[in-house]
């Protein structure tokens, strides 16, 4: 009755079933540490960011600055690029539309922040899956395994405790191995899923903020008199 006399006894339905639910759990736990990283550094690296930015720095400084020392994880320092790229570009061409000017560059801010959600969001919907089906899959394994000791109990003459309790063992472990590996995903999906939501929210209200800043700016700027 120890774990390994019943795994190694198992069919081969059973077995299969046991790896798949095995390879899952390795894989769901190694995204989320992967998941879990990613998200602390960009939490990390927006308030960094945001401190820089609301220090009183000049807006263009900040930027050279961000192209030198680029983060890989700082989501909001590249909706910062993007909106600012996009807005010295227009200036620079010379559009006299103070209202293109900043069509554009809300445009170029949305874009950063649908790119930053597609990172953030990576590998979520795998956890979501391993969460949602693994029960499932443990569930199958455990009816194969009934099913088998059903017809075992077919071929003797006297049911015994003995007889059954094998079976019984082997046809719930797999329904154990399903629990083991979608519970982690699930509570790591949940978790995940509201600091995503909660980044995204304070992207979009920087992003707000960040525009009304170029928009004042530029707005200042058009509505002066001419030198002549």
């Amino acid at each position: 009755m120890s774990m390994w006399s019943l795994i190694s006894n198992s069919s081969w339905v059973v077995l299969l079933v046991l790896l798949m639910l095995v390879a899952a759990s390795v894989v769901s736990w190694v995204m989320i540490v992967q998941r879990g990283l990613l998200i602390r550094n960009a939490q990390q690296t927006m308030l960094e960011f945001e401190d820089r930015f609301w220090s009183g720095m000049d807006l263009s400084q900040l930027f050279r600055e961000l192209q030198d020392n680029a983060s890989p994880d700082g989501g909001l320092e590249n909706i910062f690029k993007a909106g600012f790229r996009e807005f010295s570009r227009l200036r620079s061409q010379g559009t006299s539309d103070a209202d293109a000017i900043m069509e554009g560059t809300q445009r170029a801010m949305r874009v950063a922040i649908s790119r930053e959600q597609e990172k953030l969001e990576m590998h979520l919907p795998f956890l979501a899956s391993v969460g949602s089906t693994c029960p499932y899959v443990g569930l199958f394994g455990t009816v194969v395994g009934i099913m088998n000791s059903f017809r075992g109990l077919a071929q003797v003459q006297q049911a015994t405790l003995a007889s059954v309790a094998p079976g019984i063992a082997e046809a719930l472990m797999t329904t154990a191995v399903g629990l083991v590996a979608a519970i982690p995903a699930v509570v790591a999906y949940n978790r995940y899923a509201s600091r995503v939501d909660s980044l995204l929210a304070s992207y979009e209200t920087f992003a707000d903020e960040f525009h009304s800043i170029l928009h004042r700016k530029v707005h200042s700027r058009s509505n002066r008199p001419d030198a002549g």
